[in-house]
């Protein structure tokens, strides 16, 4: 199945670099492109891509509201962040509005099929530039990686880190062998014994405390 792509950037060379390199990938095609963040809204809520490329900054609507926007009217696509900066901000609000990936507008053209190939899979792709910073500042930050890991089942860890993978509840129970609300109260004790409030902070989690690969 063809994984079909949407680019946003006001910038009409990067956009064209971009579709160029990601036709060259085996089973991705850009379906269209937009210039504006109104227009890329616009574009995804017809077109319903797989996956949208969204550049930080654009006119008429920033990249990080077309992202809170996306979340509310189509949060079944995959949104892959674009940006010139390691912006440690902007990285960590892209992560708490939804966002499947951070790339760097200095990427290699392999790491661009990479992180496309791992947004696509509904897994998490930072930068690597970007996920140094992040693990660096939230491993600062509260309890000291693997401190609340003896709270939690062997199946409990399990179910969390395919969580953090991007996994649905249904491809949960399904790849378990379990009923889907046996996971749904997985779930729920995880983000209890964790003190976790929603998906992202748990993706954070999971980031530093190694259980899931960036």
């Amino acid at each position: 199945m063809t994984v079909r792509i949407l680019i946003a950037d006001d910038h009409k060379l990067v956009r064209a670099g971009l579709a160029m390199l990601i036709e060259e990938i085996p089973g991705y095609e850009v379906i269209a492109q937009a210039d504006d963040g109104v227009s890329a809204l616009e574009s995804a809520i017809r077109l319903k891509p797989d996956v949208i490329l969204v550049d930080i900054n654009m006119p008429r609507m920033s990249g990080l509201e077309c992202l809170a926007k996306l979340r509310e009217q189509a949060p079944e696509i995959h949104v892959l962040m674009l940006s010139m900066y390691a912006n440690e901000e902007h990285v960590i609000r892209s992560l708490n509005l939804g966002a499947r990936g951070y790339l760097l507008k200095d990427a290699t053209p392999s790491e661009l099929e990479l992180a496309i190939r791992t947004v696509a899979d509904g897994n998490l792709w930072l930068s690597a530039a970007v996920s140094t910073q992040v693990l660096k500042r939230y491993g600062t930050r509260g309890q000291p990686a693997g401190e609340k890991d003896d709270v939690l089942t062997a199946r409990q860890q399990q179910i969390l880190q395919r969580l953090a993978e991007g996994a649905s509840i249904k491809e949960i129970a399904f790849e378990l062998s379990v009923s889907i609300k046996t996971v749904e109260t997985h779930k729920a004790q995880i983000m209890e014994r964790l003190g976790l409030h929603d998906i992202p902070a748990l993706v954070r989690y999971a980031i530093r405390n190694g259980i899931v690969a960036l």
